[in-house]
């Protein structure tokens, strides 16, 4: 292999050598798992090894990175995105190995809440010679589109026109095709560029293959997203706060565990004379030496020698449940502050009835969140679907349109409050027809409705004179009223 070639196995981007440690960690945090659990314990100064490996074996893990990076993407997908003009077929299989583009979008949107960062690649299977429309049905040779976390794309360059000039991914497989032979692991590296693909195949039995094939889009066919607030202002990502409370509140979980451990076992405490008695005895090979032996090592599984002066007896002592309810307390502190930080909070945590503009401030938090992530998701999916007209122009780049309601309202409030503004300027058609779309939003907070039926109903109240009482509306009324099945006047 060349040097040039070899190079691909070896160079970063200065951003991928500053930030893969970290990602590796969030990523392990977010599998989660017994062997987070032994990265993330901590050792006492005063602990001894054994101990520390029995906390290490009795340790569990509270995966709130995972459900933090979950939430977050099912809150924004909870309402599938509208697509006109998408084609059937790859909106149910987008990723050529079953997933649909929803699912694809979870997985994008799930990196950028675990890493800050993440790519979208939208690649065509290669083939020699000229296909029928028969063969590329058969062999399944079209577009797709897969999620890459930032720790699969260790170097990309920008263009002077600001587009990306070229890319270099890095993937590992395992080739067990013939039964007769030992597996093979492959070690692979993607250099793309605006025109063509080289890749480079490092076996582990020592072969070497290297392929270069054109695709002639002129553009890299990759979708690189950052968050615009976190690396792109130059700051760390709010992922790695995460993930650090979550270790204090797993090592605050572990010592409480030990605790109660330690309640129901107890700790030795012998007096200084029986341990002199006993060390003496060990010292004259007494045939009772090992029943007399005392450990002198001082942690908490080990027994505590006492002075004679001191209270002289043996006896059993273990931590009050004191220790444990404040470890206890102090975990849901934290764990409250935790989804607080990052805007998900939507309780306090006091006895007294919050006001109705406090809750109202809450709840747009988590909106204005979950609407910024729809705008992100939307962006870059439609991009996917250009990159996917590039490789087949009889692709369509359908329209998409992500759910931006998240909304959290006492529907019951809204409603009653509604019908109360009903009632004024009751003269003024332009008044009505304002209150009667608010009423259709309502509704759809109560049935999802569809874009197209949302878009009739609207259209109808735009158009009907006089405008229809919002009374009527709200309560499905048939005569003179709006059908919301249908969408039209009755």
């Amino acid at each position: 292999m060349s040097p040039d070639l070899q190079r691909l196995f070896t160079r970063e981007h200065p951003f991928y050598t500053a930030h893969k440690s970290i990602w590796a960690k969030n990523h392990r945090a977010y599998s989660g798992g017994s062997s987070y659990v032994r990265d993330a314990l901590i050792s006492h100064l005063s602990e001894i090894p054994d101990e520390y490996l029995e906390r290490v074996r009795r340790g569990y893990y509270f995966n709130w990175p995972r459900k933090i990076a979950r939430i977050i993407t099912q809150y924004v997908l909870a309402t599938r995105p509208e697509r006109q003009n998408a084609d059937a077929d790859l909106v149910e299989d987008w990723s050529r190995s079953g997933l649909r583009v929803d699912e694809v979008m979870r997985q994008f949107s799930t990196m950028l809440n675990i890493f800050g960062a993440a790519w979208l690649a939208v690649d065509m299977p290669s083939f020699d010679g000229i296909k029928t429309k028969a063969d590329e049905i058969r062999e399944r040779l079209r577009p797709y589109c897969v999620a890459l976390s930032p720790l699969q794309v260790s170097d990309w360059c920008y263009g002077a026109d600001g587009f990306l000039d070229w890319v270099l991914v890095k993937e590992s497989c395992w080739d067990n095709s013939d039964p007769f032979c030992d597996p093979v692991s492959i070690d692979v590296r993607k250099l793309w560029t605006r025109s063509d693909v080289t890749i480079v195949a490092n076996h582990s039995d020592g072969k070497t293959e290297t392929f270069n094939i054109p695709h002639g889009l002129g553009i890299v066919p990759f979708i690189r997203k950052v968050e615009v607030d976190g690396f792109g202002l130059e700051a760390n990502h709010w992922f790695d706060d995460v993930v650090a409370i979550s270790d204090a509140i797993l090592n605050n979980e572990s010592e409480a565990q030990m605790n109660t451990v330690k309640q129901m076992f107890g700790l030795l405490v012998v007096s200084e004379s029986f341990a002199n008695n006993a060390s003496s005895s060990h010292a004259d090979n007494s045939p009772d030496a090992e029943k007399l032996s005392v450990s002198g090592v001082i942690g908490r599984s080990a027994a505590i020698i006492e002075s004679s002066e001191d209270r002289g007896i043996s006896r059993y002592i273990s931590p009050s449940g004191v220790e444990n309810s404040t470890i206890r307390a102090e975990n849901q502190a934290l764990i409250r502050q935790l989804f607080e930080c990052i805007g998900l909070a939507v309780s306090k945590d006091t006895k007294m009835v919050e006001s109705a503009e406090a809750k109202l401030w809450d709840f747009q938090n988590i909106e204005q969140f979950m609407k910024t992530r729809a705008d992100v998701l939307e962006q870059c999916e439609v991009q996917a679907w250009e990159l996917m007209s590039a490789w087949n122009p009889a692709i369509p780049v359908p329209t998409v349109s992500y759910n931006r309601n998240f909304a959290v309202l006492d529907l019951q409030q809204s409603v009653a409050t509604l019908l109360d503004l009903s009632g004024f300027n009751q003269d003024s058609d332009e008044y009505q027809r304002e209150i009667n779309k608010t009423a259709v939003v309502l509704l759809n907070r109560l049935r999802q409705l569809s874009q197209d039926k949302q878009e009739t109903i609207t259209d109808k109240i735009d158009t009907s004179t006089p405008a229809t009482d919002a009374k009527k509306l709200m309560a499905g009324d048939s005569s003179g009223n709006f059908d919301v099945d249908e969408g039209v006047q009755a």
